[in-house]
């Protein structure tokens, strides 16, 4: 059946219903009693194919999907597509049927379920049809990343059933332990120390970034230092002075840690005033703490809170008189921070602080960024394409816009996001950071900020004015610095505001978890053609929920900032997504418990992996065009404070986050990015080929001139063998010539063998003298060159040359030689031939044997 007519049929079938027909609710998330289930969660084999879609030690807990053949009905109702269901230890997995692929919008983790329940829509049944007609079985989750999705189930198959159970097992374990985070361990995300991060942030405020911290400095105490204005202090190193703050704190160098013990008592929860932020040029703070516990009449004083905030106001820079302004910026509307003084709290008077302002910023509690947040799912999912009745808003009252084309009800469907509240909100935060940081950076004032318990609406303000004041923060090393200092450190309660397992002292305890108690969920609306309503339970009420979207509004903000600023941050909206969305699941163990103190007690860092590691490893895999980073970004152009002026304050939707399942088209209002981006790559990519191509051809040129020079020395060689081969063949021709000339020819076979004959004649144009020097010299009348021939002295050994024809042609040369073919000399075996000359070898010790009376010379 097609989409269309199964959709028209359900609804025209449940505009005709009764609210007695109608089953509502049959198990409501809400319902549920904060109970430890004894039942132990079974692991199931994991199916065929689907190992490959799951995390490290994630396992199959329940799945609805085929039985006995059939075509399981597990559908997902928001886009109609069918699949399978999975509960994991980690998240509910949609798998669809036809790709067999992940589909995202029906995959959330179980830590971001806010609420689930089971429903049961009752069929319209004919005149002629039986009264028993089937109900269609509906599960409906609800996500606190702002989606709201429903499952369809075949009737009587049980797999409803299945997953709701597994579902109440494992979604909210009651020991913090059970969560998969520490299934899973630290496994290649491993979390360095947080403290030693911590105390490397307070030595960067300080100016002191030669040092840096490590173990052994947190072990022994030795990160106690200090500049000119401001000191380390571990005065909290054992968290006995304040639970929910860090071992370490920023404090002003003039107040002693006794001074500090006795401060903290003046506010509530014990969290005195502490530096966020500090100009180290300037000697300007950003200072952060809790109400003061002036009681209702306002007239309780503390000696030692006053000195510790009057100490912030230091000497003005550059040679000014006097001590710079203290502002105390109180984040709760007036009538709020009155009525507070019923139970304790309460304000400071600007006349018990020294030179001090005192200013109200009207931000709302955590209950009313809870409902607001509430307005605003409910508003997206009702007019969005993708919405959990899967109807789009286009269809819903059967025209072909909002209200069937009708003006006025468009215009009270887009009041409604007006009506949430949430922009407003976005606002009110984003203002009053703006003008905190335009204090500091303009007037080089300090700032004292607090709310409540100074946890939730104060890191707000804290960590935004740091954000706007601190180029530093607004690279990602820096972001991950402002966010484990000022929210994390600090003790925003993360369990509790996330709805997750909390620990107090050696007890467990799980707070309740819901949306709103006054506004309904979006599948659920009171309208012709859509969901029955599902129904509150009195329980949950304000006063005992402390879930609230704190953390998720500031980042939101961040976010604002980002559209503002394009090219002052160095992480992209992609990068804040991401960040939010470890956040929720909790697969990390960054944001577990509620305070340091609580982290450290259980090893949580030791335990579970790191989120900052994850996303640096996601990074490293993409490069320098990771789409965390953002393309825009040039530090050049923002290198001081941002200072927004309220003009600009008009916060709009967060697109890639608040439309990214109701509006996943236009979700992609980042398109321009996308599109930036990929041209970014291509640009890329050319550049690595130009790079590739430039450096092949330097290397062919490197080649070329290493050839070149190569040919020139051979060129060279060549040139030599060829004067010595000429040289050689001009004295081969002349020693072949002078040979000649001697009555000798000479042959030269194939192999090289030199054959010489001797001719018994001598040609008479031959004349031969022997001059005093021992020379022979030779001329012919054919050359142009005379031939020297020089006797010389050879020590040689070989004696016997009777056999050798060119030496036979040297005695026909030598002066010694008799008519009959003998020596005059003595033993003479000489006449030895070389290249150029004829050596003459005598025998001298023949001399001593002959008498004096012996003739030598015999006559002719």
């Amino acid at each position: 059946m097609s989409r269309n007519r199964r959709t028209t049929s359900l609804r025209d079938s449940e505009t005709r219903l009764t609210e007695s027909d109608k089953i509502e609710c049959t198990g409501s998330w809400d319902a549920i009693e904060w109970t430890q289930i004894d039942q132990p969660v079974v692991s199931r084999p994991v199916p065929h194919g689907l190992s490959d879609f799951l995390y490290e030690a994630e396992e199959v807990i329940a799945e609805a999907s085929r039985r006995f053949g059939k075509p399981g009905y597990g559908v997902l109702v928001n886009t109609d597509e069918a699949g399978t269901l999975f509960v994991t230890n980690f998240r509910l997995l949609f798998l669809s049927e036809g790709s067999r692929d992940i589909i995202a919008l029906g995959t959330i983790p179980l830590a971001t379920i806010e609420k689930f329940s089971k429903i049961a829509i009752k069929q319209l049944s004919g005149p002629r049809q039986s009264d028993k007609t089937p109900t269609r079985r509906l599960l409906q989750v609800i996500g606190k990343d702002m989606r709201i999705i429903v499952f369809a189930f075949r009737p009587r198959s049980k797999q409803r059933r299945a997953v709701f159970e597994a579902l109440l097992r494992c979604a909210r374990p009651t020991r913090l332990w059970d969560l998969y985070a520490f299934s899973s361990g630290p496994s290649r995300f491993s979390n360095t120390s947080p403290r030693e991060r911590l105390v490397n942030e307070y030595l960067r405020l300080l100016g002191m970034k030669s040092h840096i911290s490590s173990a052994r400095m947190i072990e022994d105490g030795s990160f106690t230092l200090s500049n000119d204005w401001w000191r380390i202090s571990d005065v909290n190193a054992t968290y006995d002075m304040c639970a929910t703050y860090p071992f370490s704190l920023l404090l002003p160098k003039s107040i002693r840690d006794e001074d500090v013990l006795q401060a903290c008592k003046f506010r509530a929860r014990c969290r005195l005033p502490a530096i966020s932020w500090c100009d180290a040029r300037t000697g300007a703070v950003l200072a952060r703490s809790s109400q003061p516990l002036v009681g209702l009449m306002m007239n309780m004083r503390s000696n030692a809170d006053e000195n510790l905030v009057g100490a912030l106001c230091t000497q003005l820079p550059d040679g000014k008189r006097g001590r710079r302004k203290l502002y105390i910026a109180d984040a709760r509307p007036r009538k709020n921070a009155l009525a507070n003084g019923a139970m304790g709290g309460g304000s400071e008077s600007s006349s018990n602080y020294f030179q001090s302002e005192i200013v109200f910023f009207g931000i709302d509690n955590i209950h009313a960024m809870r409902e607001s947040l509430v307005r605003l799912r409910d508003y997206l999912d009702t007019h969005g394409t993708k919405s959990s009745d899967g109807m789009s808003s286009f269809l819903r009252h059967g025209g072909w816009t909002w209200g069937g084309g009708n003006l006025s009800s468009m215009s009270a469907s887009v009041s409604t996001l007006g009506d949430s509240g949430w922009l407003n909100h976005i606002q009110n935060v984003l203002a009053g950071s703006a003008w905190i940081a335009a204090r500091v950076a303009i007037e080089s004032a300090s700032v004292l900020v607090h709310c409540s318990d100074g946890w939730d609406r104060t890191t707000q303000l804290v960590a935004l004015a740091s954000l706007l004041l601190d180029p530093y923060y607004r690279t990602i090393k820096g972001f991950q610095a402002l966010v484990e200092k000022d929210w994390l450190a600090f003790g925003h309660p993360f369990a509790d505001r996330a709805g997750m397992p909390s620990l107090s002292g050696s007890d467990v305890e799980l707070p309740r978890q819901s949306s709103s108690s006054n506004f309904p969920s979006s599948p659920m609306r009171q309208t012709p053609g859509s969901f029955p309503s599902q129904p509150l339970m009195a329980s949950q009420t304000h006063a005992s929920n402390n879930y609230s979207p704190i953390f998720l509004q500031w980042v939101d903000c961040v976010s604002q900032l980002l559209r503002m600023y394009p090219f002052a941050f160095e992480f992209s909206s992609a990068y804040l997504v991401d960040f939010l969305d470890c956040t929720l699941s909790c697969r990390f163990g960054n944001f577990l418990c509620n305070s340091e103190k609580e982290r450290e007690q259980y090893g949580v860092s030791d335990a579970c992996g790191c989120l900052w590691m994850y996303l640096d490893d996601k990074r490293a895999s993409g490069g320098s065009s990771h789409m965390h980073y953002n393309l825009f970004y040039d530090p050049s152009k923002h290198e001081g404070p941002l200072l927004p002026p309220a003009a600009a304050l008009a916060p709009t939707l967060w697109p890639q986050f608040h439309l990214r399942w109701s509006c996943p088209s236009e979700a992609q209002a980042g398109e321009v990015e996308a599109q930036c981006r990929n041209m970014m790559d291509k640009i890329s990519e050319l550049q690595k080929a130009k790079d590739a191509a430039e450096r092949k051809a330097r290397e062919t040129i490197a080649t070329m001139e290493a050839v070149k020079a190569e040919i020139r020395s051979e060129k060279q060689v060549s040139s030599s063998a060829m004067n010595l081969a000429r040289k050689i063949s001009r004295e081969n021709n002349i020693i072949k010539r002078a040979i000649q000339s001697l009555g000798c020819r000479i042959h030269v076979s194939g192999n090289d063998d030199c054959t010489i004959n001797i001719e018994s004649n001598l040609p008479d144009r031959i004349t031969s003298t022997c001059e005093t020097g021992g020379s022979l010299d030779l001329y012919d009348e054919k050359m142009d060159v005379p031939i020297s021939v020089t006797l010389t002295h050879d020590n040689g050994d070989n004696d016997d040359v009777s056999g050798n024809p060119i030496l036979r042609v040297c005695e026909n040369l030598c002066p010694q030689r008799t008519v009959d073919g003998g020596c005059k000399w003595p033993d003479a075996g000489c006449a030895q031939l070389e290249s150029q000359f004829v050596g003459l070898r005598a025998n001298y010790d023949a001399f001593d044997r002959l008498s004096i009376y012996d003739s030598y010379f015999q006559p002719e």
